[in-house]
């Protein structure tokens, strides 16, 4: 029985291997065509293109299963993330705001000997690395958290607290200057009449029997538009993304499209 299945998951080992073996050369075949044909330029530009059509359709190979292509183009995309990353912050961060200032200051200016302090955090850092050592690193990752959070809570807390309270308790006005009515009245209304029904669905102090279950169950209601917006906002953000990468393979890559 053992046996059996070892040999039925070889023969599917292989049988992927043949797919994906005819996908490349299916994939070189193309771009062959395509720089004969001179549909691409024969230049870096045509190269560059051609390698990003083919890291796109790798990444794309997902839906099909997870397959060596695939980690292929992701650690590719993940290494340049992080590298470029780590250039960006360095030439754009650590160097003008710390190295410079500290140790190769302008002539005529002092070394700001104070961002010892923050050198001094970033390299307990790196204690990270060491299983042994790695509690040192709690110290900077304390004062980041104690500091972001000192600064967040507030201006979380004035955004998204006071000023939707502030926005509340305006006096609605159904009419402008003009004595045309102002639609946005009725927006005004439904969100009042919103927040207090989501505050009394997260009242659990008092059992939701009678005009508390109404008001609890509208609460629902706009919790659950709320996440449908919030979702379909963020499909139709990811579906953007497809139509911008198809549009590369059939217009730049494939020149299907015509602009």
């Amino acid at each position: 029985m053992a046996a059996e299945v070892s040999e039925k998951k070889l023969e599917e080992k292989k049988s992927r291997v043949v797919i994906l073996v005819a996908l490349v050369g299916i994939f070189v075949a193309v771009n062959i065509y395509l720089f004969a044909a001179g549909r691409l330029p024969s230049n870096f530009e045509g190269l560059g293109i051609m390698i990003a059509a083919g890291l796109s359709l790798a990444i794309y190979s997902f839906l099909y299963r997870d397959n060596p292509i695939y980690k292929f183009a992701e650690h590719i995309y993940i290494g340049l993330s992080v590298g470029y990353i780590i250039v960006y912050n360095y030439y754009n961060a650590l160097k003008p705001n710390l190295l410079d200032k500290l140790f190769f200051p302008p002539p005529g200016e002092r070394a700001e000997l104070w961002l010892i302090v923050p050198l001094f955090f970033g390299i307990l850092m790196f204690f990270r690395f060491s299983p042994k050592h790695a509690w040192v690193s709690r110290w900077s990752f304390a004062f980041i958290v104690g500091y972001g959070s000192g600064m967040a809570i507030p201006r979380g807390v004035k955004t998204m607290i006071f000023a939707q309270m502030e926005a509340t308790l305006r006096p609605i006005e159904f009419f402008d200057m003009y004595g045309n009515f102002n639609f946005t009245a009725i927006a005004t209304l439904i969100a009042i009449v919103g927040i207090l029904a989501v505050l009394i669905y997260f009242f659990f102090s008092l059992e939701h029997k009678g005009p508390l279950k109404v008001a609890s169950r509208v609460g629902v209601w706009f919790i659950m538009i709320a996440f449908g917006a919030q979702f379909g906002y963020t499909v139709m953000a990811r579906m953007s993304l497809l139509i911008e990468r198809i549009r590369f393979l059939l217009g730049d890559w494939l020149n299907v499209l015509r602009s």
